[in-house]
């Protein structure tokens, strides 16, 4: 390749080269090295891409089906370790949207049969004559302590300000209101660990486990404050004659007694351990019913730090 280039005294100097002294290729080099790139790389990411899709369509279809009250058979947690994280949320989620239908349903098919009942005695004894104060006493003392318990599960969704809370001087306050001359065995940490929680949910929550403790247990009830990093535990347990294994499930449906599994002079209306576990549920925690080394009831309470 040749040059011209005009000079001052009006003669042209002629330069020769070559082309590639003055043509650089690498531009083009570079483009189809960045496209060939992304080609490669959008051939790779594309099946991972589908599969997170896949997974995300499958949690939408789902979550659609459970808003309308329908179950969504065969689905489970897949993808990436984010989008497994939601749809288990999801599935905790829906557990719970039912379990609130249910004890809904059974709350209300239990009041009205048991108000039903006294109310019914009550009509028949105005009816016949054979009405006696202590009687329809009786009756109405009844239908107050099942209202009253209805009243306390409602409160135990009542909104509450969150605050700083150390658990030890509210069991012990609580221990001490409920002993009723048993035996209260604490062991807690020198240096108990301090969370954000709904002071006056946890405390219901606590009272009637521990009510229940102190009133089936035949000498001793200990309370246990175990902290880890990221929660802390508490073992409520007695020495009293316990729950079988095959009725731990029904003892936390509210309005359900288990007299044959205790013993039947205690009354009650069957909500105490309810009222516990949507508390604590509420306090994203997790409550649990097994055997005491004691010989009776052991609740193990799971509160997140």
């Amino acid at each position: 390749m040749f040059i011209d280039v005009p000079t001052k005294n009006k003669q042209t100097a002629t330069f020769g080269t070559s082309l590639y002294r003055i043509y650089s290729t690498s531009t083009e080099v570079f483009i189809i090295w960045l496209i060939g790139s992304i080609l490669i790389v959008s051939i790779l990411i594309a099946p991972f891409i589908m599969y997170h899709t896949r997974s995300i369509r499958r949690i939408a279809h789902a979550a659609g089906r459970f808003g309308r009250g329908l179950d969504a058979p065969g689905f489970e947690p897949t993808g990436s370790k984010e989008i497994r994280e939601a749809a288990k949320s999801m599935i905790t989620m829906k557990e719970r949207l039912d379990r609130y239908n249910r004890t809904r349903t059974d709350m209300l098919n239990a009041v009205s049969h048991d108000l039903k009942a006294p109310l019914t005695r009550m009509r028949l004894a105005v009816e016949t004559d054979t009405a006696t104060n202590e009687n329809m006493l009786r009756d109405i003392d009844r239908m107050t302590e099942m209202v009253n318990g209805y009243l306390a599960f409602a409160r135990g969704e009542t909104p509450e300000i969150e605050q700083a809370t150390e658990l030890p001087p509210m069991l012990t306050r609580i221990a001490r209101d409920a002993a009723s001359g048993k035996n209260i065995i604490t062991n807690f940490p020198e240096t108990p660990a301090q969370f954000y929680a709904r002071p006056m949910a946890l405390a219901r929550a606590f009272s009637n486990i521990i009510e229940n403790a102190t009133r089936y247990a035949n000498k001793n009830v200990k309370i246990t404050e175990i902290d880890g990093p990221e929660s802390v535990e508490i073992i409520i347990e007695d020495d009293g004659p316990g729950i079988p294994d095959e009725r731990k499930k029904d003892a936390l449906r509210p309005f359900v007694r288990l007299d044959d599994a205790r013993r039947a002079d205690t009354g009650g209306t069957g909500l105490g351990l309810s009222i516990a576990q949507t508390a604590i549920e509420n306090h994203g925690g997790q409550m649990f019913l097994e055997d005491s080394e004691l010989g009776g009831l052991k609740v193990r309470i799971v509160l997140p730090i």
